[in-house]
Parts: structure tokens; sequence; C-alpha cells
């Protein structure tokens, strides 16, 4: 990847990555973690680890993305209270969707050639198999853990989240 186009695309990651630490209102965290993970998926592109990338966007961007939501949505913690414009977060989101949208233009026109083409990689490098391999088999343990700590958090956000049985929606 070029310095040209590094530096813009690591600074939009930087700025975002305080910006989900930074927000007071969870949704717009939220947003903002999207948006790193998108970028983060078109640098993985651009270094050729393009099933690393769609990776990011189909499992973190998509199904975490959504589980954290539904969380945030179920503890109702995108309650009005305190909100204001930030105009700085806004604007960081939309140098972050810039940069995904004009740097995948640029992969997909062949303007930009990856940098994993100049490099030697073994044979069958970054395909499903050597990833299935080293996921199921290697990492088989800690992939195992990282799915329960998930239905934990699930399992966790669900008893958070009810009501006592004498409360209903119509009393």
């Amino acid at each position: 990847m070029s310095p040209v186009l590094f530096w813009p695309m690591a600074t939009a990651l930087v700025l975002l990555a305080l910006a989900v630490v930074l927000a007071r209102n969870p949704v717009r965290s939220a947003l903002a973690l999207v948006s790193v993970m998108g970028l983060l998926a078109v640098c993985f592109a651009f270094l050729g680890a393009h099933l690393l990338a769609a990776l990011q966007v189909i499992v973190y961007a998509g199904a975490v993305m959504v589980l954290f939501l539904f969380v945030i949505t179920l503890l109702n913690l995108g309650s009005d209270r305190g909100l204001r414009e930030k105009p700085a977060l806004a604007a960081a989101a939309l140098a972050a969707g810039a940069a995904t949208a004009g740097g995948l233009v640029l992969l997909i026109g062949g303007l930009v050639e990856p940098a994993a083409r100049e490099a030697a990689v073994p044979e069958g490098f970054g395909t499903t198999v050597a990833l299935a391999r080293q996921l199921f088999g290697r990492y088989v343990v800690a992939f195992e853990i990282t799915s329960l700590l998930l239905l934990v958090a699930v399992v966790g956000a669900v008893v958070l989240a009810r009501r006592p049985a004498g409360e209903g929606a119509g009393a």
C-alpha cells in the first residue's frame, strides 16, 4: 500500500477509534466502530487479503455489530438524554465512508495494485481452506472460547433487560 493511501486511512482509523471510546452515546460509538471495521477491510483488501476483507465486513461489521446494537436497544442505552450533535464525529464517519468507498473503487477499477502481488507468498495462502485449517485446527480452543463469551454476553444482556414479573406493557 502506498504511503499516499496509507496515511489518510490510518489517520481516519485512529480518529474513529478514538470516537468509539470517547462517544457518550453508545449508538454513535457502535456506528464509529462499524466505520473502523469498514476501513480495516479496505486495508486488508489493499494488502491482497481479500478473504480477510470479506470476513471483516461479513462477520465483524455485520454479525457482531448487529449483536452490539441488539444489546444496546435491549438495554435502552440509546436514550435521548444529553444528546448533542458532534460535528467532529460526523466528519470522521463521513471521511471513513468516503475513504472506504474510494478505496474500493480504486481496487475494483484496477487503478491500484494490492501490495501482496509484489511479495512472494506460499501457494494457497489466504484461501478459505488454509484459513479453515488454522481456525478449526490450531486455534479451535480460542474459537470456541470466543463463541462461548458471545453466548454469555447475549444471555447476560437478556437477563439484565428482563422486567420483573409484576411489570408489563399494560401495568
